[in-house]
């Protein structure tokens, strides 16, 4: 009896032992990291620039969403250039959106809206490819612009591979002071008018620089907001 006995509690202890050592190695296994190899094909995420946060989510207290509302017989408005190469600029002028990914009216280059200054109704919008596209284009679309339009510009990609010196005269008669120096993927955007007497004080402008790009190729996106007088005859 007392060796049968005996046998039992080895088992039992056996029993219990072998389960110690499989929970064990469940738990184990539970909280291992497991690595895919290189070799699946499995690619990294890819980084993106955020998109623009140019105007808020929801119902804006203000027009545009302006961090403040514009005093009587002054327009608001509102630019962001694009972020690098993957997402547009956008324009909102007067709590209305003119020129956004959404709409589908942008493209690489120079953006560009022209408003009635008296009125705020839009004239005219475009796009201009300043990569590959043709110059001539941009500088009769400069050279149109009567009396009394605001001309308001984002930039997206690259907007000064094709600017010439006539381009950047025409810009500077609009009242901008870095039309001069814009370059292969700057970031810019601006709002102006036709020959304004002093520089205009609504104008962002960012250099490209691998040392200082936000992302790989292209530098932060702009973002441009304020109060324009309206223009009274």
């Amino acid at each position: 009896m007392r060796v049968s006995g005996l046998l039992r509690l080895l088992s039992v202890v056996a029993t219990l032992v072998a389960t110690w050592f499989f929970l064990r190695s469940s738990t184990g296994l539970g909280t291992k990291t497991i690595r895919l190899p290189r070799w699946l094909g499995v690619a990294p995420k890819e980084i993106r620039p955020p998109r623009p946060l140019c105007y808020s989510p929801g119902v804006p207290k203000t027009k545009c969403g302006l961090s403040k509302p514009c005093p009587d017989n002054f327009f608001a408005f509102k630019i962001c250039s694009g972020a690098a190469n993957v997402v547009g600029p956008s324009m909102c002028f007067e709590n209305q959106i003119l020129m956004s990914p959404v709409k589908n009216n942008v493209g690489r280059g120079l953006n560009i809206a022209l408003v009635n200054g008296t009125t705020g109704q839009v004239v005219r919008m475009s796009s201009f490819d300043m990569y590959s596209g043709d110059p001539s284009l941009l500088l009769k679309f400069l050279t149109e612009i009567s009396e009394g339009i605001l001309v308001l510009v984002a930039s997206y990609d690259d907007p000064g591979t094709k600017m010439n010196d006539d381009i950047r005269k025409l810009f500077s008669s609009l009242g901008s002071s870095y039309a001069p120096q814009l370059g292969f993927r700057d970031s810019w955007v601006f709002l102006g008018a036709k020959d304004l007497k002093s520089k205009s004080p609504f104008e962002q402008f960012l250099k490209s620089n691998p040392d200082t790009n936000k992302y790989e190729g292209w530098p932060e996106l702009l973002e441009l907001e304020g109060c324009v007088p309206q223009k009274t005859f």
